[in-house]
């Protein structure tokens, strides 16, 4: 029986995907449920499964910009019933031997000298490359080897080897949305510094006990999603958007925060957050990071942020200007944690400091706004037993431990 692979929606509002690549080879036998390719779009990079056991054979190429719900290939399942029957004959016919399991649609190199995967001759012959380059080398021609040797270019007129990567459609993406917040928006930032002494003892206190009951770390980015969203209460403008000529001030807080994955920045939206105490957003934004970086993230969770978090001190950053995701009105930036002597009651000490920064647009939120949201959030995080837990006594039960 033959299947069609299907392109998935990965949104309401997209109707073209991108096929970035396949993660089998061309007429191999897979099996049911294995993942067979990754597309893109605009939103998320998504994976396609084989619905069943059998011989897949590509339609569409990687690279090629194909609609939802088109065919991008076939899988024949009578294929994997031989194979299961017939496990002998099978593996003689198919696993042993890659060269048996496709019909060749590339004639028009010679390859005969070299021992070359059919998907890795198909890359060769649309390539150009000229086959010999391939002779010393003495393994089978694989996809990946002919790819390294294509990426292998030269820039014109000089003899410096360059790596060429095709920018991806959320990268173009990105791009585009960063580019307009330039010039579409009055963007100013304002800084200030953290004393994490109090969050750092809280942490080191109780973070053994979080980790062994849910199996998550205590991290740092929930304190903060618990102080920003108390300070919108005091300073709106900071959780709204301007659409045209009309400021809007949500009555929710859908707290954005930016995750780096091998296919760019992604930011994961913890959905009512203002609703949510420490423990209950330490373990969404958990769930959320960890499907971003796995590619299992919907459309849904990437949607409908009106404030981000960005935390650069992860990639050791000390202090930079976080720009705009629009169309929120401000995002907060997150930067490395240093010890320095700062003044303490007029004495000198060594505390654990953070530079914060707060990135705002200047058609909404004002100077006095700005700089009264970004204090309000140091003095919550400085004294985290009072504004967050309502008390030493309650530090446990907030975090369920």
């Amino acid at each position: 029986m033959i299947l069609n692979i299907k392109v998935p929606s990965p949104g309401e509002s997209i109707t073209e995907v991108e096929l970035v690549r396949w993660l089998v080879e061309n007429n191999e036998i897979v099996e049911k449920n294995a993942e067979v390719a990754e597309i893109d779009s605009d939103k998320a990079t998504l994976t396609i499964t084989a619905e069943e056991s059998g011989k897949i054979e590509f339609t569409a190429k990687e690279g090629d910009k194909v609609n939802v719900g088109a065919s991008i290939g076939t899988i024949d399942s009578e294929f994997a019933f031989v194979k299961k029957e017939n496990s002998e004959t099978a593996n003689n016919s198919f696993a042993n031997n890659s060269e048996t399991q496709i019909i060749e649609k590339s004639q028009d190199i010679d390859t005969s000298h070299l021992s070359i995967t059919p998907l890795a001759k198909n890359i060769l012959s649309d390539s150009k490359i000229n086959p010999d380059v391939f002779s010393n080398r003495h393994e089978k021609i694989t996809k990946k080897i002919v790819l390294e040797e294509l990426n292998q270019i030269t820039i014109p007129n000089s003899n410096r080897p360059v790596d060429i990567v095709k920018m991806s459609s959320l990268r173009k993406k990105l791009a585009e949305r960063l580019v307009a917040v330039k010039n579409q928006t009055a963007m100013l930032t304002t800084f200030n510094e953290v004393d994490m002494t109090e969050i750092i003892r809280i942490r080191n206190l109780y973070k053994e006990d979080f980790k062994e009951k849910y199996g998550s770390h205590l991290g740092f980015i929930s304190f903060f999603v618990n102080a920003v969203v108390q300070g919108f209460q005091d300073f709106p403008q900071i959780n709204a958007s301007i659409d045209g000529e009309n400021f809007y001030y949500y009555k929710y807080a859908d707290v954005g925060i930016a995750v780096s994955t091998q296919k760019g920045l992604m930011v994961p939206v913890i959905k009512n957050a203002n609703e949510l105490n420490l423990k209950e957003t330490e373990l969404k934004l958990a769930e959320l990071a960890a499907k971003a970086r796995d590619n299992k993230i919907t459309l849904e969770e990437l949607t409908g942020g009106t404030f981000t978090i960005t935390n650069g001190g992860v990639f050791g950053s000390l202090m930079s200007t976080p720009i705009l995701n629009p169309p929120q009105s401000a995002i907060l930036g997150m930067h490395k944690i240093m010890d320095r002597a700062v003044v303490i009651n007029g004495k000198i000490e060594i505390r654990p400091m953070m530079y914060i920064a707060l990135s705002y647009d200047h058609r909404i939120i004002d100077g006095k706004e700005s700089v009264g949201f970004i204090v309000k959030v140091k003095e919550i995080l400085e004294s985290p037993v009072e504004k967050i837990f309502k008390g030493e006594a309650n530090i446990k039960t907030v975090l369920g431990i």
